[in-house]
């Protein structure tokens, strides 16, 4: 009895300086999170009891997101604690927890870009959208819901044997990089201004730029990769958030594998006439088939529907299809089709990449060219 009523009143302590998983033992405890990086707080079922409360709170620099895993959490401020902010943890059964604010901070107010007033999962927020460089003027400091798109990558040219009679294929761009989707990026700001910075869709055959996102010493720095450029002939396609297309022998030159984790890796390509489809935001690129000119272009990978963050349903970051010496490769969600020769998404600032060029004996066709990025931020009002 002694144990539990001194409890009550310095309750036992455990400090975290990395993401931290929640454990049956921390039940009535407190868990400080200290960190100068963003982490995360994962909450699962099964390991807690209707009434079981525990505290949390965030000394770090770096925001703390309660993040539900096999639990459901709710709250009616935010999962976002940035430093000093902190609260209780309340189960209301073994898999869903309640989580009440103990005044940690609360969304601030900003100005730039274009503004405009949405509501996603039945709370208002305000939207500002930047689709070129431009600043971000946080008049209340606070927290901010960050989306992050970079530039789409071009798509790779395709040829002829020297008027031989015999098609080459470009292969497809690959997509932006997407990051931030559902609010897992939320930062705070203090008062002042920052660069925001939007990447630049690809000319035809190069990478599509990186979107960096505010630049600021302070804030949590998140970034998107630029798609990879679809590869002429005889090349593979570059690196980037997601895999450009190539164009020849997979035996020779297989499809692009990514180093990164934002996006896919484009298809493969078959026979000089079926260019690979570049890999998307949400999905790889299809593999090209045929040889010479019956060559069919592979389908260029998904991009990823951002709802959930911006209300209303629009891909981005969609890859371009291969060229095709008989059939261009079909457009994934949010890009266009091998072949095409055209922008993705008309240019608008969805990040979607290129299309492969493709040809029919002497008619050759350039690929097309990537479409920038954009960076989205909101706050609750």
């Amino acid at each position: 009895m002694d144990s539990l009523q001194a409890n009550d009143y310095n309750w036992t302590v455990s400090t975290k300086t990395a993401s931290y998983t929640l454990v049956a033992a921390d039940k009535g405890t407190r868990v400080v999170m200290s960190s100068a990086s963003a982490t995360t707080i994962t909450v699962n079922d099964s390991l807690f009891s209707a009434g079981d409360t525990l505290f949390i709170q965030n000394i770090g620099a770096g925001t703390c997101t309660i993040t539900a895993g096999t639990a459901t959490v709710t709250t009616a401020s935010s999962l976002a604690l940035a430093q000093w902010g902190g609260g209780t943890l309340y189960f209301t059964s073994a898999g869903a927890a309640i989580f009440f604010s103990g005044g940690g901070a609360t969304y601030g107010t900003a100005t730039g870009g274009s503004s405009s007033s949405i509501t996603v999962g039945g709370i208002n927020y305000t939207l500002l959208t930047f689709s070129s460089d431009a600043n971000l003027v946080v008049s209340k400091a606070g927290l901010f819901d960050v989306c992050l798109v970079a530039g789409g990558g071009g798509g790779a040219a395709g040829g002829d044997s020297s008027g031989q009679g015999v098609s080459y294929a470009g292969g497809g761009a690959g997509g932006g990089g997407v990051v931030g989707i559902n609010a897992t990026n939320t930062i705070y700001l203090p008062a002042a201004t920052y660069a925001v910075d939007v990447g630049a869709g690809g000319s035809g055959g190069s990478t599509g730029s990186g979107t960096s996102g505010l630049t600021s010493a302070i804030a949590n720095l998140i970034s998107a990769a630029g798609g990879g450029f679809g590869g002429p002939v005889d090349a593979v396609g570059s690196d980037g958030a997601s895999g450009g297309g190539h164009a020849r022998n997979p035996t020779t030159t297989p499809g692009k594998t990514l180093a990164s984790t934002q996006g896919n890796n484009s298809g493969n390509s078959t026979g000089y006439a079926g260019g690979a489809g570049g890999g998307g935001a949400n999905g790889a690129g299809g593999d090209g088939s045929g040889n010479v000119n019956s060559g069919i272009g592979g389908a260029g990978g998904n991009g990823i529907d951002i709802s959930g963050f911006i209300s209303g349903a629009t891909y981005y970051a969609g890859a371009g299809g291969g060229g095709g010496g008989n059939t261009a490769g079909a457009a994934g969600l949010g890009g266009v089709a091998g072949g095409s020769n055209s922008v993705g998404n008309a240019g608008v600032n969805y990040g979607a990449a290129g299309s492969g060029g493709h040809s029919s004996n002497s008619a050759a066709k350039a690929g097309g060219a990537g479409a920038a990025g954009v960076v989205y931020v909101r706050f609750k009002v």
